[in-house]
């Protein structure tokens, strides 16, 4: 067993004692090579349950938190998911494993540009990456089963909402710019049922339905 492989089943044990508990999500966490999702200087740090700085002053998340909100996605493996912010490729990678199709949006073009190689060269043939403002969704490929955020925020982007299939779910962190609640939106015939999944923080959702820009 390599190095690499080596420190990403001990990051996988760790996981399951943190509370991941989705079979399937423990597997995708223990395939994808998050050392390939990161710098090449901080790949030494790549399974550290840490969120990692990256190009364009964004940041990998931790990989609880992405183990974490692909668990609360409750995938079974047909569905179309909807990403918003597709950063380096890794939270990418994980839902390809999981699901039938991802479509993934960022909106810095150099960021998109790098994923989108990245993905390509692993192996990753079932996304379709887009640059753009995520907080408007993709209508092209609507209705979505799931929709995931990995930005935080100010409240729930109607686009994105609108975007989501009848009984579909939408986990995003909501808040303000320095901490959030990540939420677990279903729709239902009646409106949306919200589950509270705990506090939480990221870097902020730019766009017309989110924070502006600086």
């Amino acid at each position: 067993m390599s190095e690499f492989a080596h420190q990403r089943a001990e990051l996988v044990a760790q996981l399951r004692r943190r509370g991941i508990v989705d079979e399937r999500v423990l597997s995708a966490m223990a395939t994808v090579p998050r050392e390939q999702f990161v710098p090449d200087a901080l790949q030494h740090e790549a399974y550290k349950d840490a969120a990692l700085p990256v190009t364009e002053g964004q940041t990998i998340s931790q990989p609880f938190i992405v183990a974490l909100m692909t668990q609360l996605l409750s995938l079974e493996g047909g569905e179309t998911v909807l990403e918003i912010g597709t950063g380096t490729g890794y939270q990418t990678a994980v839902l390809s494993l999981l699901c039938r199709f991802v479509v993934s949006i960022e909106r810095l073009s150099g960021l998109a540009a790098e994923a989108k190689n990245r993905l390509s060269q692993l192996g990753y043939g079932n996304v379709e990456l887009h640059t753009g403002d995520g907080t408007l969704g993709w209508k092209p490929a609507a209705p979505y089963d799931r929709v995931l955020v990995t930005a935080g925020a100010p409240e729930v982007p109607a686009p994105l909402y609108n975007q989501l299939r009848l009984g579909g779910r939408l986990v995003i962190p909501v808040g303000d710019e320095q901490s959030q609640v990540l939420e677990v939106i279903v729709k239902g015939q009646h409106g949306p049922e919200v589950i509270d999944a705990g506090g939480c923080r990221f870097v902020k959702l730019i766009g017309d339905a989110g924070w502006e820009p600086v």
